[in-house]
């Protein structure tokens, strides 16, 4: 492999890395101070505790299976949906005010979380290797490295 062809693959190290710390670091939120969140669960969730409390297992196991090799793919997509799902949780934190002690109530945080949610749903399956947009880097014809559809089957 190429030095080129190798700084793709030390950012998607990097961003895993990240990833690892930030959801490692929100789960453990989650578990130790769930009530703090209980004021942003949207009403249409059924038992909102122990959601929280599942998330906050989920985000750990995800994680953690980021930054290995055997669950890699399937903690990139499960990441993704995860953050995917959250997003009724973030709208209503922040259009309805709710207060949460040591998180601002103000657009200057609320307008960059919001818009930075579709980037973390990316973040995973790129770091994790199921896609390669937008960096795909095209490949010599006679390359023996196999195209990501090819990985996927």
């Amino acid at each position: 492999m190429t030095g080129a062809a190798r700084a793709p693959e030390r950012g998607r190290a990097r961003l895993r890395g990240a990833l690892a710390l930030l959801y490692g670091g929100v789960g453990a939120a989650h578990l130790l101070r769930p009530e703090l969140l209980m004021p942003i669960m949207p009403g249409w969730v059924p038992e909102p505790r122990l959601v929280i409390l599942a998330t906050g297992l989920c985000e750990i196991a995800g994680a953690a299976a980021l930054l290995g090799q055997r669950w890699r793919r399937a903690a990139a997509a499960g990441l993704a949906l995860y953050a995917a799902c959250v997003y009724p949780a973030n709208l209503k934190h922040a259009l309805e005010h709710v207060s949460v002690p040591g998180i601002p109530d103000s657009w200057w945080y609320h307008g960059p979380r919001l818009a930075f949610q579709p980037v973390l749903i990316w973040a995973a399956p790129y770091a994790g290797g199921l896609i390669d947009w937008p960096f795909r880097t095209k490949r010599p014809p006679n390359s023996a490295e196999p195209d990501l559809r090819d990985r996927i089957r």
